[in-house]
C-alpha cells in the first residue's frame, strides 16, 4: 500500500538478456519503464521538483515551465498534478503523438515548436521555454539541462538501485545523453563506491556527443528520429571523467533492436532503448573478459506505437524494407 503515485518511483526492477547474442558477456536492463509516468524521466522530475521546493524556488501557486522532448514532460506533470503546480512545456515537433496526447490528458499546456532550428534561435525549443518562463508571472524554470538536482536523482536513486541488484558486481553501464543527468549522477555514484566501473555512451547519428568524446571538438548537429537522446550541443551538467567510449548508433538500427527486443525478450521498449542496447551489444561482443553490462529500458514503447512500432510508419522512413 502506497499513499501517493509518487513513493512508487524508483525500485525499478532488472532483468538479464537471455535471447540475443552479448558475447562473453552478461546483459543486463534496468525497466525503468516501470515507473508510474513510465520512464526514468520520473527520477528527475521528483528531483527537480522537490528541490526547488526545498530552496524556496517554487510555493503554492507556482507556475513550472520546461523544454522536453516528451518524458521529462511526464515526469513533472505527474509530480505537478500530486502537488498541485500548473505547469507549460515547450517540445520540439517531432515528438510522438502519444506523449502530447497524455500531456494535454493531464491538464498540462503543450506548446509545439521546431525541431529544424539549433540553440540560440528563438523558436529552439530551450530557449523558447525560458523565455515563456521570464514573460510569465509566478513562473520557474525548470532547465533540466542545467539543473543540478537532475543527476542528484540518478547518484542517490538509480545508481546504488544497481548496485544492489547486481551485488557490487557491476563492470559497466551504457548511457545516453539527453540532458546528461543519467551519465553525470551515475558518475559521481560509482566515482565513490566503484570507480573502475566503466562508462559507455550511445549516440544517435547526428548528434555531436560522440565527436566530443572522442575527438573534444564537434562541427554542426544532424538530424535524428529517436527520441529523448541526442544533443546538439554539451549540456552544462554532463561529466564524461568516466566515459571510455561512445557508440554512434543509427536511426534504423536503432529501431530495429527495439523492435528486436520485443519479438525476443518481450519487452516493450522506446526508440532510445533501442540505441542503447545496441550500442551495449557491440560493446559486449567487443569483450575478450566476461563482464556484468547494465543499460535502461528508458521508456515503454506504447509511446511510439504508431511510429517505430507501425510497420507504415517504418516503411514510409525508409526503415523497412
Amino acid at each position: 500500500m502506497y499513499q501517493t503515485l509518487l513513493d512508487l518511483i524508483g525500485n525499478t526492477p532488472m532483468v538479464k538478456v537471455n535471447h540475443l547474442d552479448t558475447g562473453v558477456c552478461n546483459l543486463f536492463l534496468k525497466l525503468e519503464s516501470a515507473n508510474p509516468g513510465g520512464s526514468i524521466k520520473d527520477r528527475i522530475g521528483l528531483s527537480m521538483i522537490n528541490e526547488a521546493e526545498k530552496s524556496g524556488l517554487i510555493r503554492p501557486g507556482s507556475i513550472l515551465v520546461e523544454a522536453t522532448a516528451g518524458n521529462t514532460g511526464l515526469g513533472l506533470a505527474l509530480v505537478a498534478v500530486a502537488k498541485g503546480y500548473q505547469l507549460i512545456l515547450v517540445i520540439p515537433d517531432k515528438m510522438s503523438h502519444e506523449k502530447i496526447l497524455h500531456l494535454k490528458a493531464m491538464g498540462v499546456e503543450v506548446i509545439i515548436t521546431r525541431t529544424d532550428v539549433n540553440k540560440g534561435h528563438p523558436e529552439y525549443y530551450q530557449d523558447m521555454a525560458e523565455r515563456i518562463a521570464n514573460e510569465t508571472p509566478n513562473a520557474f524554470y525548470i532547465n533540466q539541462f542545467g539543473n543540478l538536482a537532475n543527476p542528484l536523482a540518478h547518484e542517490t536513486t538509480t545508481g546504488p538501485e544497481i548496485f544492489k541488484q547486481l551485488n557490487g558486481k557491476i563492470d559497466t553501464v551504457v548511457c545516453g545523453i539527453g540532458s546528461a543527468g543519467t551519465l553525470t549522477g551515475l558518475t559521481h555514484y560509482f566515482q565513490k563506491v566503484k570507480p573502475d566501473v566503466e562508462m559507455i555512451v550511445a549516440d544517435p547519428q547526428g548528434s555531436v556527443i560522440n565527436d566530443f568524446i572522442s575527438k573534444g571538438t564537434f562541427g554542426e548537429a544532424g538530424s535524428w528520429f529517436v527520441e529523448g537522446i541526442g544533443e546538439d550541443f554539451i549540456p552544462p551538467i554532463a561529466d564524461f571523467s568516466m566515459t571510455k567510449k561512445a557508440y554512434t548508433i543509427s536511426d534504423e538500427e536503432s529501431f530495429s533492436t527495439a523492435r528486436t527486443i520485443l519479438r525476443k525478450e518481450g519487452i516493450l521498449a522506446g526508440s532510445s532503448s533501442g540505441t542503447l542496447i545496441a550500442a551495449a551489444i557491440k560493446y559486449c561482443k567487443e569483450q575478450t573478459q566476461p563482464k556484468n553490462v547494465v543499460t535502461f529500458i528508458c521508456d515503454s514503447g506504447n509511446k511510439y506505437l504508431t511510429k517505430m512500432y507501425d510497420d507504415s510508419w517504418m516503411k514510409q522512413k525508409g526503415f523497412l524494407k
